[in-house]
């Protein structure tokens, strides 16, 4: 794939940025479900779901003002649908984070988290090389989301411009905006999980609209799957994104150096491995679910994203149970 320079420049910048944005946000499935069941909250679940509704937003804007390049398949509801979801949940809660959670957990200190890409490329990897009976169907080009006439895609417009306003209200607390005492407290809203999450959506829904599918998930299957697509430019992308995690995580009071043990080891390649093979029956995994298929109101992206939600939650209730039951 041939980039020109100021092309491949914007991108790693925002793939900076994302990944930045990441080790500061609330997109981590595994997270959520935590929150909602420890607190009764669901304050990141309501980030993830905004950050999808700002990539829906984009996606609008752009298919009316012909920026939109080829949309991504989605794909049947199925057997293949309901498995993969249970895989990457299984995946998510042995790995104790999802696919966006492994980066901000990597990113924080925890260095046993570079073993989940390892263990994704070996589940692609697996899933190519062995037999399996089911494959997932992909259907016709398009959404029913673009069949939306163009006055509600100013609508739309409209609605971001005002949630933006509402935030910066928020943050400014009717302050004067350029004392420093609110600049500051604008910047740490800013990086607030919500707003971080919010981020998360724009810059990945950039990052499509300029050089298409590029996640780290993708290239690793493409990988797998010995894809001329994989290509370097996409892999610097996808180091960018850690590297823009990693400026975040040391200059966060959360950050942490842990030297990983063999237990945590085995855990992220056991997790990354269930997750990389549940991500080929649903393609593009735990981020193309949030960021691309339900966007796109794919059925599939729906039905799968609630299985690993409740396949997480289940299996930390199970947990729970199983601790409280014994003695000691």
């Amino acid at each position: 794939m041939a980039w020109s320079l100021l092309v491949f420049s914007a991108a790693f910048f925002l793939a900076a940025l994302m990944g930045y944005a990441i080790q500061r946000g609330a997109t981590c499935t595994v997270a959520a479900v935590d929150e909602w069941m420890t607190t009764g909250r669901a304050t990141r679940l309501a980030g993830m779901v905004e950050s999808s509704l700002w990539v829906a937003g984009g996606l609008l804007i752009a298919k009316h003002g012909g920026w939109l390049g080829q949309v991504p398949h989605g794909y049947a509801v199925g057997v293949a649908t309901v498995s993969g979801a249970v895989l990457l949940g299984w995946g998510a809660y042995i790995n104790r984070a999802c696919v966006f959670g492994t980066v901000a957990r990597l990113s924080g200190g925890d260095w046993a988290y570079a073993f989940t890409p390892l263990g994704f490329y070996l589940g692609c990897k697996a899933f190519v090389e062995l037999p399996h009976a089911m494959t997932p169907q992909p259907l016709p080009a398009g959404s029913v989301w673009f069949d939306v006439t163009p006055m509600w895609a100013w609508f739309v417009v409209a609605l971001m411009c005002i949630r933006l306003i509402v935030a910066v209200v928020r943050s400014h607390q009717m302050q004067p905006f350029m004392s420093g005492a609110t600049l500051g407290q604008f910047g740490s809203r800013l990086w607030a999980p919500q707003p971080a999450t919010v981020i998360i959506g724009v810059a990945f829904l950039l990052l499509w609209l300029l050089v298409g599918s590029w996640a780290y998930t993708d290239v690793l299957a493409e990988w797998a799957r010995a894809m001329a697509g994989a290509d370097g430019a996409r892999a610097a992308l996808a180091v960018a994104l850690f590297a823009g995690a990693l400026w975040a995580g040391r200059s966060s009071s959360r950050w942490r150096s842990r030297p990983p043990q063999a237990t945590a080891l085995l855990r992220c390649t056991l997790g990354g491995f269930l997750m990389g093979w549940g991500s080929q029956w649903i393609p593009g995994g735990n981020d193309g679910l949030i960021l691309m298929g339900m966007p796109l109101l794919w059925p599939y992206a729906w039905v799968g994203f609630l299985v690993m939600f409740a396949t997480i939650a289940a299996l930390m209730r199970a947990q729970r149970f199983i601790g409280n039951r014994t003695p000691g």
